[in-house]
């Protein structure tokens, strides 16, 4: 969701819509549906699952901060998001929303083993997560490009509160992540509303600057921006491809 003080038509990203986020000011709003449910897809299906499953019991942890650890111990030397160098994820499996706008696309998989260990269902893991990540950067450029100026991420909701997902964010987007500092951040968004309604604050701007604080900020890791770089042009090669294979199908 980005803001803008005048309206900034972006193609496949709906808005702008006037003061419907912040009074005064045009907002547009580009989003991937699904994606939380897109990971526990990718996870559950896999045949190590039922492993993971008893291992996160096990340790009291969910299975995300376990995939987490696991990642963290298989990595070695290397950066976590190193792991996927073979393994690219197109996340398109319920069609794409912004910025292309299309619900016919699928989601797409290439560099699969016949291995199915914990190894392989983290990797595929940590691949979904970057695909997200991606697909976030795509619609960034789409908003760049219309005239919005973007430098800093903020996030919430409940993706927010995975470290991995925050990270992957920073590193693929090249920018940093801005986390608040009440978790529950949405609820306070409410609540700051309300306190507009009864009269306590005189604007929203007023309300947001008394009402919500920054906790965290997540920085990218600068030195990771070719790998990056180069996973990102894979990214759009497999949507391109697609396409391919679609007019390929369709054809005499």
């Amino acid at each position: 969701m980005g803001i803008s003080k005048n309206p900034i038509f972006v193609p496949g990203v709906w808005g702008p819509y006037f003061s419907a986020m912040v009074p005064g000011f045009w907002l547009n709003e580009g989003g991937q549906s699904v994606t939380g449910k897109l990971i526990d897809h990718m996870v559950q299906g896999h045949a190590a699952f039922p492993e993971l499953q008893a291992k996160a019991t096990a340790r009291c942890q969910s299975i995300y901060a376990y995939l987490n650890s696991h990642l963290d111990l298989i990595k070695k030397a290397q950066p976590v998001g190193f792991l996927t160098v073979d393994l690219h994820v197109w996340p398109d499996f319920h069609g794409n929303r912004s910025p292309l706008a299309d619900l016919t696309l699928k989601g797409m998989v290439t560099g699969l083993k016949l291995s199915q260990d914990l190894d392989d269902l983290a990797i595929l893991y940590l691949a979904t997560v970057q695909a997200i990540a991606f697909g976030t950067r795509l619609i960034i450029e789409a908003m760049e490009s219309a005239g919005h100026s973007i430098s800093t991420l903020f996030l919430c909701g409940g993706l927010g509160k995975n470290p991995l997902f925050v990270q992957m964010h920073a590193d693929i987007t090249g920018m940093p992540v801005v986390l608040s500092q009440e978790v529950e951040s949405v609820l306070v968004g409410a609540a700051i509303l309300g306190a507009c309604a009864s009269g306590d604050f005189a604007s929203v701007q007023e309300a947001m600057a008394r009402m919500s604080k920054v906790g965290k900020v997540v920085f990218p890791r600068h030195e990771d921006k070719r790998y990056y770089d180069k996973k990102y042009q894979v990214f759009l090669k497999l949507v391109e491809h697609q396409k391919e294979y679609a007019s390929i199908m369709k054809g005499d």
